[in-house]
């Protein structure tokens, strides 16, 4: 079994993040002493410069509403801009929302076939009166080391230190547990309301498996494919490929199981953690975490 870089105490990534933010102390200061009001697009100058990989050419990191050239009075960081999430930032003073997911309904953010849409057409419009500015951070979140999310993630759940040393989404505990119990006290740490399992409840389950967000049919399958992995966690996934393979194989005999957490509180954890990061060099402008509403809920 690999062993987790991750030990009692500090974390080697909670030292690093230690020694990152007294770097970007010194580049928040330098961004404070530019501009006493930085604009939109100074803050994403300085995340380009801080994420710590080149900025892709081809990337839905993008300003998807208002202007680089916006003051920014404060900063909401969020999983998804929905629009309650918007609102709640409008009313804390915050006019820039930095999300992770997309605010009009498509992965790439466009709104073709939308031009009349009330509910499109609604938000828009609060965002233009209000003078705020949307950005979009996914793909270069996810390429920061370590992946962004997946940090969040792990660090919610306390599952840090029983990561692989490759990454942050293979785990293994040192002791087994029941499905229904590791289910709840998941359920319990993300505050799920509408969690959903595949597999049974008495399964003992050891050995981890997580695809954070969206759930690729051929990556989760791979995943059930490892002889040692009992459990699979993902956001969300179509039903008709990943839950019914996940059905095939506990009838054929398997000994494996799902667990569904629902899209946003599957990432949620890990644009609470980029809110922290973005501190580092934002000290001139308040930052906030502001979660997104889990959509679902049980009659």
């Amino acid at each position: 079994m690999q062993r987790s870089r991750v030990y009692a105490g500090e974390t080697m990534e909670q030292m690093n993040v230690s020694r990152r933010a007294v770097l970007l102390a010194g580049a928040g200061a330098a961004l404070g002493s530019a501009s006493a009001t930085p604009t939109v697009g100074d803050v994403i100058d300085r995340i380009k410069e801080s994420v710590g990989v080149p900025w892709r050419e081809e990337t839905v990191d993008r300003i998807v509403a208002g202007s680089a050239a916006i003051p920014v009075k404060g900063i909401a960081v969020t999983m998804m801009a929905t629009l309650d999430v918007i609102q709640r930032a409008a009313a804390a003073g915050k006019n820039f929302v930095i999300k992770h997911e997309p605010t009009f309904y498509l992965h790439q953010d466009t709104v073709q076939g939308l031009e009349q849409d009330p509910t499109y057409l609604f938000k828009a419009e609060f965002i233009r009166k209000h003078e705020m500015a949307v950005f979009r951070f996914h793909d270069h979140w996810h390429a920061h080391q370590p992946d962004g999310i997946s940090y969040g993630m792990a660090r919610e759940l306390g599952w840090a230190k029983y990561a692989d040393r490759d990454g942050l989404t293979m785990f293994t505990f040192p002791a087994a547990a029941r499905l229904s119990e590791l289910a709840r006290e998941m359920a319990a740490k993300l505050q799920v309301r509408a969690m959903r399992v595949v597999g049974d409840p008495k399964l003992s389950v050891r050995r981890v498996a997580a695809s954070w967000g969206a759930g690729g049919r051929d990556a989760v399958i791979k995943l059930f494919r490892m002889p040692d992995v009992d459990a699979v966690v993902i956001g969300e996934g179509r039903e008709w490929e990943i839950v019914e393979y996940a059905q095939d194989a506990i009838s054929a005999g398997q000994k494996k199981s799902l667990i569904i957490l629902g899209h946003v509180v599957s990432e949620q954890a890990g644009m609470k953690y980029c809110a922290e990061w973005l501190k580092g060099f934002t000290s001139n402008v308040p930052v906030e975490f502001v979660g997104a509403e889990e959509p679902f809920w049980r009659p």
